[in-house]
């Protein structure tokens, strides 16, 4: 076991551990009673739901975990990533498409180990707790449809990676910083308008109080707004969101149909002045950018260790090659990864508190964002009293109780 073997070995042990003392901090940190400020909002059986609400997504990702743990060291051991290329390679196909072969038939084999687990959080546990409205035939369908975008979009993409990282010399790292940062920047621009589409159906807001007040909000704010959409979450969930997203005359304002059905007017609307929040100051841009940024270190990295047989050494390949080259290096990459996400999820968090604190401004209504906030996260049973550690590393946004907080105070946290 050479050097970059023990790295990638400690990176993913580490990694384990890290997030298992994470839940288990988490789990501890469940209190009996409920926090003061929400005394008003929740009843006791509603926080003791959220509780086992919790309780049961951290068995079931702690399963996850392990289990791809466990399977990714058996295969690295029995030299399964080397087994597999030889195979491959006996079709004789070249570099491209044998590459495409080898990354399908990990992405599949990893689909098809989670598949149990999702199928058991989806009709088990989400079913438990009321939030499931999932059928069989939109669950198959919606598998169907990321396969097949992957092979559409992904599949072209992977190849001109390919093709640059055996064609283009010393430069290829460049080349393909360009290919995947136009692909990153076509998505954002037509995600919303052509992808999305493929698995929830976006109507405009109709006629109404709701759409007179969101759109005098937008004219206020100076937010070219012609409409805001309504996605049909009910479909899948009864879990309500509202998000922003996409670039250009392509952005767009969705409301889930759910969160439509649980608040007020005003509430949406303070809804929709946090949304606008992100766009106000540039948070899709920001992300953009960095991840951007991400992608070319990440490119030049690969280029160095791509010329060192040491990568291949440790994961007992007989024969080198860019495709498997990418796959050893993501493993290597496992503790710049850890911390880029934490980075990332800090920046959206901060980002967060952000909108909220715009929202509050250009509406002069805090305390309509406090309600709707206050009602999501009993409508989806929210942890109020997460651990530090499990904010750290996995949370997005802040806690609620931080996020009010913030509000109360002019949008300081």
């Amino acid at each position: 076991m050479n050097a970059i073997a023990i790295v990638v070995l400690l990176a993913l042990l580490l990694e384990f551990a890290l997030g298992l003392a994470a839940d288990l901090l988490n789990l501890r940190s469940l209190r009996p009673e409920l926090p003061e400020e929400l005394r008003a909002d929740w009843d006791a059986a509603e926080y003791r739901r959220s509780q086992e609400y919790t309780r049961a997504r951290t068995c079931v990702g702690l399963v996850r975990a392990s289990l791809d743990l466990g399977l990714l060291l058996a295969f690295w051991g029995l030299g399964g990533f080397d087994l597999l290329d030889q195979t491959l390679r006996k079709l004789g196909l070249g570099p491209i498409p044998t590459g495409l072969l080898y990354f399908g038939a990990l992405g599949l084999a990893t689909t098809l180990v989670g598949l149990p687990l999702q199928l058991h959080s989806t009709f088990v546990i989400e079913e438990r707790f009321g939030f499931n409205r999932t059928d069989a035939r939109t669950f198959w369908s919606d598998l169907l449809k990321r396969l097949s975008l992957a092979v559409v979009l992904g599949g072209p993409l992977a190849a001109a990676v390919l093709y640059f990282l055996e064609a283009t010399g010393a430069q290829a790292w460049l080349w393909c910083w360009g290919a995947t940062t136009a692909f990153g920047l076509l998505a954002l621009v037509v995600g919303p308008a052509w992808i999305m589409p493929l698995f929830n159906e976006f109507r405009p807001l109709g006629d109404g109080e709701l759409r007179s007040a969101v759109l005098d909000y937008a004219r206020s704010t100076a937010f070219p707004l012609e409409d805001v959409f309504v996605m049909d979450g009910s479909k899948r969930s009864t879990k309500a969101n509202a998000f922003f997203t996409g670039l250009g005359r392509h952005k767009r304002v969705a409301l889930f149909d759910t969160l439509i059905e649980q608040q007020s007017t005003q509430e949406l609307v303070a809804v929709v002045a946090h949304e606008v929040g992100h766009f106000k100051r540039r948070h899709l841009l920001k992300h953009a950018a960095i991840s951007i940024a991400h992608f070319g270190i990440l490119f030049w990295l690969l280029s160095v260790f791509l010329a060192r047989p040491e990568l291949f050494e440790a994961f007992a390949m007989q024969e080198p090659s860019a495709y498997a080259g990418l796959v050893l290096f993501g493993l290597l990459c496992t503790p710049i990864e850890t911390g880029i996400s934490l980075l990332l999820n800090a920046l959206s968090r901060r980002n967060e508190l952000e909108a909220d604190a715009f929202a509050a401004r250009t509406t002069g209504r805090a305390e309509a964002l406090v309600s709707a906030l206050k009602k999501l996260s009993a409508e989806n049973l929210s942890n109020l009293t997460p651990h530090p550690l499990h904010v750290l590393l996995y949370h997005s946004h802040p806690p609620l109780l931080r996020r009010i907080a913030a509000l109360r105070n002019g949008g300081r946290p």
